[in-house]
């Protein structure tokens, strides 16, 4: 009798392991793991360019990268602190990362942080040809990857959205000229919403952030020094409130209509090097910054004192937005139950224009046809968070649609992700008659983008709202 019982307790026991083993294998029980890492990227100081003082954070710019491993696939959340992607970087890192991690390429998200310092090298977008910065950012962004895969360990994985009042809409009328043109508009539309996905240890402390806001970066814009700007100065301050136990990454929301609310620093740094006295009150931006854009006047070093006091508000405005992420992982909700991870992909197009005419703004442009324009679209979900992705800069009030229209509530919108399409700006369809150099320099027809962007990421949202089990 003994004997029959000691028999059936083994079998038991050996049917339950193999129940559990195969519940693992289905990824039912998987633990969420997550890694993080940062890899430096500041280039040699370039010939005619001020050096750094040292004394901020955001004179130092990196790649960083999270990656997240559910038991049954990976994706990896890259950033980096240049002024843009272009394909030939995306295209040959996101091959050697999915290899990395054997997960899809539609798995993996990067973005630009969109720094306008002139310290970091611009690559046109639309070519696959690298230079050499672009090599280097390359293997930045992989070996970012090998790191955070090597300290993959297990996470609860939360997320929330808090409001930051720094950007504004900056198509405006000229109220002496009546002309559109580059200036705080506080009551036209403006995406305040900072959303935040964090990834934390059992005990709830941070390992990994990802950090979504719509503003442009231009404090540094023709400041002739490296500089990280806001986002660089927000990600260290975090990753120091940790005590570097956190990797954080900035991405760009909506922003193709958004800047910081507060510019007048920086165009007094503009105004340093151009001659133009410094008045100490707002000054137009535009008139400001035109003869040193256009090359009128030979730019000079920008007055020390002038210069600290701009890299000290980019340290305020990162430390700014630092703070309302930390309210907002205090108040956000942690992910019940298993975490999915899926990623997809896709290429539309929409009719291009080539503009025949020329002026930066405040007059209307003349067009004719041109080829057809490429967009490159996607979709990660991580559990009941979609990043939604545009290979591009688009106007606020797309973001905002597609976030109205999407089946999930946290849905995310990444700009500038996966390459650089040359579109130029993407304005909505409501805003092609504002006379901005963004809208005129555009190359795509008005009709098509906005539809496409909301409707095909809404769609691709959906595919994976629908696999929820």
């Amino acid at each position: 009798m003994r004997s029959l019982i000691a028999k059936s307790s083994i079998l038991t026991r050996c049917t339950l392991a193999l129940f559990l083993t195969a519940l693992l294998a289905n990824g039912a029980f998987a633990q969420l793991q997550a890694g993080g890492a940062r890899v430096e990227i500041t280039p040699p100081l370039a010939p005619g360019t001020q050096g750094p003082t040292g004394k901020y954070d955001h004179e130092h710019l990196y790649v960083r990268a999270i990656v997240i491993d559910n038991g049954k696939t990976r994706a990896a959340l890259l950033a980096a602190d240049q002024s843009n992607l272009p394909d030939g970087v995306w295209e040959a890192a996101s091959q050697k990362m999915a290899v990395e991690l054997d997960c899809p390429v539609a798995n993996i998200l990067m973005s630009a942080t969109h720094t306008h310092s002139p310290g970091v090298p611009y690559s046109p977008g639309g070519g696959n040809h690298l230079s050499p910065n672009d090599q280097r950012v390359v293997d930045a962004m992989v070996q970012a990857v090998q790191e955070a895969k090597g300290k993959l360990q297990p996470v609860q994985m939360a997320f929330g959205a808090g409001e930051a009042y720094l950007n504004v809409n900056r198509d405006a009328i000229n109220p002496v000229t009546h002309k559109w043109t580059q200036a705080p508009d506080p009551l036209a539309p403006s995406d305040k919403t900072v959303a935040v996905l964090a990834f934390e240890t059992p005990e709830g402390r941070p390992i990994a952030i990802y950090v979504n806001y719509a503003m442009h970066p231009i404090n540094g814009y023709l400041a002739n020094f490296t500089s990280a700007d806001f986002p660089g100065a927000m990600c260290r301050y975090l990753e120091k409130n940790y005590d570097d136990r956190a990797v954080v990454i900035f991405s760009q929301g909506a922003s193709g209509d958004q800047n910081p609310l507060f510019l007048h620093l920086s165009t007094d740094g503009m105004a340093s090097r151009s001659g133009v006295p410094i008045t100490g009150n707002d000054m137009v931006r535009e008139a400001i910054e035109a003869p040193l854009r256009d090359g009128k006047v030979p730019g000079k070093p920008m007055d020390p004192e002038v210069r600290d006091r701009l890299e000290n508000w980019m340290q305020v405005e990162g430390q700014m937005l630092g703070e309302v992420v930390i309210r907002t992982i205090a108040n956000a909700k942690p992910v019940e139950g298993d975490v999915r991870v899926w990623g997809k992909q896709v290429d539309v197009s929409c009719p291009g224009r080539k503009r025949t005419d020329e002026g930066r703004e405040g007059m209307a442009g003349t067009y004719e046809d041109a080829p057809p324009v490429p967009l490159r679209l996607g979709v990660i979900g991580i559990g009941d968070v979609a990043l939604t992705h545009v290979d591009a800069e688009i106007y606020t009030l797309i973001g905002q649609r597609l976030k109205r229209q999407s089946p999930m509530a946290n849905t995310v919108v990444v700009t500038l992700a996966n390459g650089a399409a040359p579109s130029g700006y993407i304005p909505d369809d409501a805003s092609y008659g504002h006379e901005t150099f963004q809208v005129l320099s555009s190359r795509l027809k008005e009709g098509c983008a906005e539809d496409a962007i909301a409707n095909t990421l809404t769609d691709l949202v959906d595919q994976y709202d629908q696999q929820k089990p």
